[in-house]
């Protein structure tokens, strides 16, 4: 074994179930390394292969409805006004009589190496700062990573001699596909897809290199039915990689790119579990991010019908994959995102238009090789959803928040945001001082005292449009919009709280709250920095605190086997409260019960592969060590040190974590001490809180400024 290749975790466990595969991947391409010394094998993905199974069409036109949906709403026939909207949407296209899902990422191929000489001794490991998944028996050993330089799987057997073979994934598909293998060189036609958009095909080819007792594998998944003997961009032709290609050559390549993205924040804590899964999120998460952000299952597949189609899933699926990326570190992994929004900026233009009649964006909650508000029904009614657009806006803010990029807001945040109010303008009704939304939905959850999804003023609403009003209000003050986005900026309906002393999930009084749920949409705002007005009011705090204590009693009963990013995700909301043991349970529960040996997550427990949780888990980890408030004009960062500290880490280090600023921060700490240096790359002030007082500091640009604070 290369002894630059150091396994984060041995297992003994054999499989053939993708499963329960090893990971490794580049973003575009990735592999599911699993088997046993009778047989190993490779399943392929690439970011860009989702078969076209579904025509897309025009998002329903129910904009001259909207009235009408209004009265229904407004009168508590909840569940009529979702089924009219089905009931429009399938007389203007039969298509619309069933649910229409996006297409589904598919697994590509999957290599099979037979070798000739099994044995015992089996034991298999990834190593997260390379990339390299290890699977050895007696004498043997086969090395495999997919390179980012290269843009291939490449593969290292020594040992031992055997027989490959490469033949699609196992199944069937939903619409047939055309195979034809040529030695080591498959190809994939779609046939009859023939909208325009639809992927035609796509090739994967295997070069084999033998030299003594070393086997070496170079496999591509390349989009297009056409062979790509290893020349299509952006992978290096197969002239570049060298004859024969040093395998450690091109691992050194890759570690350069890969390891230092990973080596960008270091943890210690004295509970080895924390430590190894926040290694092993934040490795899947760099490991599945290309051109495009992760899917469900990240950049990985082994099978023709992945969960709801494996796309993106906005109502808090991809945004708790990204929650770490920033602070973490890892920013250039954000941009991805935005890439994908420009290029389905049309259909999401469409989609306003053609559901309310209005300017802007509507960003339905599944995205996939197009942005058409197409999945929707008369139970999960989706096109009431409006809120899409301006939640993925706090993700511009946060890039913007944690890079200080100038150019990038001016270039590409604010106009999104502008789009986005724009929507919310036209849209929102505004009668006595006071802003409605209606139609609204809260994902995925209903009021436990109605029969339906289908509801007015979900909280969500109002905190994701208020981010995006505040954000053009404080950088584009003198913009000819602006006394608009003021208007409804003020105009915001107020938080409730619910009889029950719960920060309430609607704000209409209507409707009571499910705590039952996995979602818990209304606390978004702590997901981020959190909200000034509740952590300000004591009363709107300790609803706040009921809210997650109730959800938290939900996740930690028997009750519960759903969604493990959403308890990370209720862990952060913890976190902003300073609730450090709920933070801790929360963290405990997913830690027992949403990895698998893989260390790979699950959506639900030990079901599910899914990768959503693999950003979620560091994010909560992370936000318990630091918390940091969005910063203003005025350039001042406000920082708060360990604010979720839990009991059970009386000791321990993290750095490289980055506050909004951005700030760097690294902190060590043990009983009644803490030291922390905090670096910024501009001069600025910064107020340090803790959880034994506060400071205000002066730092100076690049220079590195230490604290040593009493604990």
């Amino acid at each position: 074994m290369n002894s630059s290749v150091n396994p984060a975790f041995r297992s003994a466990i054999t499989t053939g179930d993708w499963e329960h595969a090893l990971i490794t991947g580049n973003g575009r391409q990735g592999a599911l390394c699993y088997g046993s010394p009778a047989a190993l094998h490779f399943t392929l993905a690439h970011e860009d292969v989702f078969q076209p199974v579904t025509e897309p069409l025009p998002a329903p036109g129910t904009a001259a409805a909207l009235p009408r949906l209004r009265e229904l709403l407004a009168a508590g026939r909840f569940a009529d006004a979702a089924g009219e909207v089905c009931d429009l949407a399938v007389a203007e296209h039969p298509g619309y009589a069933e649910a229409r899902w996006i297409d589904p990422l598919i697994g590509t191929a999957t290599l099979t190496f037979v070798a000739d000489r099994p044995g015992g001794g089996w034991s298999r490991g990834t190593d997260f700062r390379t990339g390299v998944v290890v699977q050895e028996w007696d004498g043997v050993t086969c090395e495999a990573f997919v390179s980012r330089p290269a843009d291939a799987l490449i593969v290292r057997i020594t040992g031992c001699g055997g027989t490959l073979s490469l033949g699609p994934v196992d199944g069937d598909p939903e619409r047939p596909i055309d195979y034809t293998v040529d030695d080591l060189v498959l190809t994939a036609r779609f046939p009859g897809a023939d909208w325009p958009g639809a992927l035609a095909g796509y090739t994967v080819t295997a070069l084999t290199r033998r030299t003594g007792d070393e086997i070496l594998i170079l496999v591509r998944t390349t989009p297009g039915p056409r062979p790509s003997d290893f020349d299509a961009p952006p992978g290096l032709r197969l002239s570049e990689l060298g004859d024969p290609p040093d395998f450690d050559a091109l691992l050194a390549e890759h570690v350069a790119v890969h390891g230092e993205l990973f080596d960008r924040t270091r943890l210690s804590l004295p509970d080895p579990r924390t430590r190894q899964l926040f290694d092993a999120g934040r490795y899947a998460i760099i490991s599945s991010t290309g051109a495009r952000p992760p899917t469900l299952q990240g950049v990985w597949s082994g099978t023709y019908a992945p969960p709801w189609r494996s796309g993106w899933t906005i109502d808090g699926n991809l945004q708790a994959a990204l929650l770490a990326v920033h602070t973490t570190g890892t920013p250039e992994l954000m941009p991805p995102l935005f890439d994908l929004l420009d290029s389905l900026r049309d259909d999401l233009r469409e989609n306003a238009r053609r559901l309310y009649g209005v300017p802007g964006l509507y960003a339905p909650a599944h995205l996939g090789t197009h942005g058409r508000q197409n999945h929707f029904g008369p139970v999960w009614c989706l096109t009431f959803w409006t809120a899409g657009a301006a939640w993925l806006g706090r993700l511009y803010l946060e890039h913007w928040q944690h890079t200080g990029d100038a150019r990038f807001l001016t270039e590409r945040a604010l106009p999104y945001l502008r789009e986005v109010a724009d929507f919310h303008l036209a849209f929102a009704e505004i009668s006595d001082g006071r802003a409605r939304f209606s139609p609204s939905y809260s994902p995925e959850n209903r009021p436990s005292n109605t029969n339906s999804q289908a509801t007015v003023d979900a909280a969500l609403d109002v905190q994701a449009v208020g981010d995006v009003l505040r954000a053009l209000l404080l950088h584009l003050p003198g913009d000819p919009a602006a006394p608009r986005w003021r208007e409804l900026l003020d105009t915001l309906p107020p938080y409730r709280i619910a009889a029950s002393g719960e920060l309430a999930e609607w704000l209409d009084p209507r409707f009571d709250d499910n705590h039952g749920h996995r979602h818990c949409s209304h606390l978004y705002p702590f997901y981020y920095s959190g909200d000034p007005v509740v952590l300000e009011d004591p009363a709107l705090r300790a609803a706040a605190v009921k809210a997650v204590e109730e959800r938290l009693r939900w996740w930690l009963s028997e009750a519960s086997d759903e969604m493990g990013y959403g308890l990370a995700l209720l862990g952060v909301a913890a976190t902003r409260l300073g609730l450090a043991s709920a933070a801790y349970a929360a963290l405990t529960r997913l830690s027992s019960a949403y990895w698998r040996p893989n260390l790979v997550p699950t959506h639900n427990r030990d079901h599910m592969f899914n990768v959503d949780l693999a950003g979620a888990y560091p994010a909560l980890v992370a936000a318990m060590l630091l918390a940091s408030r969005d910063v203003d004009l005025d350039g001042v960062a406000r920082v708060h040190l360990l604010p979720a500290l839990p009991e059970q880490w009386p000791t321990g280090s993290v750095h490289g974590l980055i506050a909004r600023g951005p700030v760097r921060v690294d902190l060590s700490w043990r009983p009644g001490h803490l030291d922390a240096t905090l670096t910024s790359v501009i001069g600025r002030c910064v107020i340090v809180d803790w959880p034994r007082g506060s400071v205000s500091l002066s730092l100076a640009a690049g220079t590195p400024h230490e604290l040593h604070l009493p604990l």
